[in-house]
């Protein structure tokens, strides 16, 4: 028997979540904007800024496959395994 272990987030959890990650992007696009410095620094600054959101959100995502993956397959080999193990108990 598969059992279904999934737990959804509140909606409250999900809006702050979300505003937490917007309101990051925002302060640090006014930090890089209002920051003393030549166009060139700011814009170098902004490229790395965006560079390092991105990686971090395809990083989150491939652990999060990849531990679902996990799931999946140990899912499966428990199912074989309690197959056999019916098979033979009879």
């Amino acid at each position: 028997m598969l059992e279904s272990n999934h737990q959804s987030h509140s909606t409250g959890w999900l809006f702050f979540v979300k505003a937490a990650f917007a309101l990051s992007i925002l302060t640090m696009a006014a930090g890089i904007a209002f920051m003393p410095a030549e166009l060139v620094i700011r814009g170098y600054f902004a490229i790395s800024a965006l560079f390092m959101v991105s990686t971090t959100i395809t990083l989150s995502k491939t652990l999060r496959d990849d531990h679902e993956n996990n799931r999946l397959l140990n899912k499966i080999s428990e199912a074989k395994t309690n197959k056999i193990i019916k098979e033979y108990s009879e």
